[in-house]
């Protein structure tokens, strides 16, 4: 979600008074509602995977003659569903699980070109055949100071030293974690250096926070925080240290300093889109695999990636 905003962006730049709504999953309209180019964002109210036919006829109800255009992200079947349902003229979209009746107005899927998540969500802004810009505009969170406020009382947070996030978590699954030890080490290290250090995740990541203020002097703050506090706290941070997630697109989002851990993806397909990152990987024949496991059962693409070598590049900033 955070990635579309360049789309957004160049939307709105191309046609500044053409209002842009969002349909999306109902747990990221918060961070829609932070895009200063959305007007609205609809909740699409069917379960990951689910094709819930009468449930997207429903929603296609609501939106029948509200739009004269549909720009459809994902390359699912179930994905084009709910804009052809409501009659939208015009379906943009790729090629992709024989959707040639829900999408009217296909482009070509070229990965070479489109080598980059962001790539594609810009590309089906653009007019058929026209070549992506030399630069895309980066994703810019609005912030609000005073749910900051709020959140910062709330939590007994203060800001009387520089923050650094740490948002040990990966919902796609483990061959995106750092060893929850590293965190651990890395914690206790910043805090002697003089850095406070706020642990951010959902309640699922609850017991890794827990591991890891108990081997520092960090703040476990996972699940004790709505998407939208997330949001504001981390703009109150000065740095963030972060697995491949969605935490730290929003991380690169709010503009404070991002260091990205890499192990089974690749920052050439999903960088944290902010020209303030540090990109930390190793170089190994076997990665990126883009597994949920290591196939392999070493997982040296995040083990050998050293408390040391992120220490400094944090400490340098």
């Amino acid at each position: 979600m955070v990635m579309a905003q360049s789309l957004f962006k160049v939307l709105k730049d191309r046609q500044p008074e053409r209002p842009l709504d969002v349909l999306a999953p109902e747990w990221s309209l918060p961070i829609v509602a932070r895009m200063p180019e959305i007007r609205a964002g609809v909740a699409s109210e069917t379960a990951h995977g689910e094709i819930g036919l009468a449930t997207r006829r429903s929603i296609a109800a609501g939106l029948r003659g509200r739009y004269d255009r549909a720009i459809v992200m994902p390359r699912s079947f179930k994905a084009a569903l709910i804009p052809w349902f409501a009659g939208i003229p015009v379906r943009t979209g790729f090629r992709g699980e024989t959707r040639f009746v829900l999408i009217n107005d296909l482009r070509p899927f070229d990965r070479q070109v489109l080598d980059q998540t962001v790539k594609r969500f810009v590309a089906l802004g653009l007019d058929t055949g026209e070549a992506l810009p030399v630069e895309l505009p980066d994703p810019s969170l609005q912030i609000s100071t005073d749910n900051q406020a709020r959140s910062l009382a709330a939590l007994g947070l203060d800001l009387g030293r520089p923050v650094v996030a740490m948002m040990p978590g990966a919902e796609y699954g483990p061959a995106k974690c750092w060893p929850l030890e590293y965190f651990t080490e890395l914690a206790a290290r910043l805090d002697a250096a003089g850095y406070a250090v706020w642990v951010l995740g959902s309640h699922k990541d609850a017991g890794a926070g827990e591991q890891i203020a108990a081997g520092s002097r960090a703040l476990n703050l996972c699940g004790r925080t709505s998407l939208e506090d997330v949001i504001d706290l981390l703009a109150a941070c000065e740095q963030a240290v972060s697995n491949d997630s969605g935490l730290m697109h929003i991380a690169a989002a709010v503009g404070i300093r991002v260091h990205g851990i890499y192990g089974s993806s690749s920052p050439k397909f999903t960088p944290p889109l902010t020209k303030s990152r540090e990109i930390h990987e190793i170089d190994l024949e076997c990665r990126p695999c883009f597994e949920r496991e290591c196939p392999l059962g070493h997982l040296r693409c995040l083990k050998d990636l050293s408390v040391e070598r992120i220490f400094e590049k944090v400490i340098d900033f």
